[in-house]
């Protein structure tokens, strides 16, 4: 079984030697200074992940991570388990939204079978990562074992590893799993310390009906245990998919690259693999403000602000993908624009 030793959380901090002449390079174009507004913050940070006054991103990759929940049979979700089986396939066809946004930005698919509850070895194309056939039911016990857990971080470095020695410069990072909303509510709620009823929503869809089995559920699972230790928090409430989503961000920071991370639920992830290693913040680029009022905390927490506010909820790394543009505009100023200097002398 795949584990983690102490090496594995030990990241270099993020050099910002380079920085004062990466900001004298982007103050320097020909444009008023800091016109640019948070496209210059986002050359600024790309630079500085690449080494670089030139940055570039030439070939991004969205990873999807999909797993089953075991709450989900205690009525925390809209749909039932077997929608993951089938978004998974459809993911793998070319058909999901994600694949058509995808194309759009030019962006390659993989999908990762974190822990769905279902067979899927004789799929072509996807990436064979499950940890089981999905979690325990957190509302009645842990979610996972700590092996697990770890073997998941595990493999989720690993996976990104791979996918970044086949030539990615960009990972954008996406989930599917029927009831991960829930897991991820109970995750930012102990890693922020912020009221559960806060960190709840509807997730895919709910009644106000279900909405109040989908809370009962959750405080049933919060007080079943005190857990506020990341490792703990992710043993008692986590998702195989959210798991190796975090393991998937210590990873690229591990191979210097920048990470998009989608909305809620991946965004619970990055939290909990910057309460793990809080290097890999700098690495972090956070694209879009999910309509679940969870995600709101989440960005607090780790003072961010998505590029992107579009009212959307779906997952799959939509709003990741849809960030990719802005990210390769900011690094194409970086090295396409004139300088000031230039323009001012082919003036005279």
């Amino acid at each position: 079984m795949a584990m983690i030793d102490k090496d594995f959380f030990n990241i270099p901090p993020l050099s910002k030697d380079l920085g004062p002449e990466i900001e004298a390079h982007i103050d320097g174009k020909a444009k008023p200074p800091k016109s640019l507004g948070r496209v210059e913050e986002l050359a600024h940070q790309i630079g500085l992940i690449q080494q670089s006054l030139n940055p570039r991103i030439q070939k991004p990759a969205l990873v999807v991570f999909a797993g089953d929940h075991g709450m989900t049979g205690s009525g925390v979700a809209a749909f039932p388990a077997g929608v993951t089986v089938s978004m998974v396939d459809s993911l793998l066809s070319g058909r999901a939204t994600a694949n058509a946004f995808a194309g759009v930005v030019g962006a390659d698919v993989h999908v990762v079978d974190a822990g769905v509850n279902h067979d899927l070895s004789d799929r072509a194309g996807l990436i064979h990562r499950k940890i089981a056939m999905g979690t325990n039911d957190a509302s009645i016990e842990p979610a996972m074992t700590r092996e697990q857990a770890e073997k998941a971080l595990a493999y989720g470095a690993d996976v990104a590893a791979e996918i970044v020695a086949g030539g990615a410069d960009l990972l954008a990072l996406g989930e599917m799993g029927i009831g991960n909303s829930s897991s991820a509510s109970l995750l930012v709620h102990r890693l922020t310390n912020a009221p559960l009823h806060l960190c709840i929503g509807p997730g895919a869809g709910h009644s106000e009906a279900s909405m109040k089995v989908k809370r009962a559920t959750l405080a049933k699972a919060a007080d079943r245990s005190t857990a506020t230790d990341p490792m703990e928090v992710l043993v008692e409430f986590g998702g195989f998919e959210i798991a190796m989503i975090a393991g998937a961000v210590i990873g690229c920071a591990r191979q210097g690259v920048p990470v998009l991370i989608d909305g809620f639920i991946c965004s619970s992830a990055a939290l909990l693999a910057i309460r793990l290693v809080p290097q890999v913040r700098d690495y972090c680029i956070f694209t879009h403000a999910s309509a679940e009022p969870g995600h709101a905390i989440t960005m607090t927490a780790l003072d961010a602000r998505p590029l992107l506010d579009l009212d959307m909820r779906l997952g799959e790394g939509t709003g990741a993908l849809l960030a990719i543009p802005i990210v390769r505009a900011a690094c194409a100023m970086m090295s396409g624009v004139a300088s000031l200097a230039e323009v001012m002398e082919a003036a005279r």
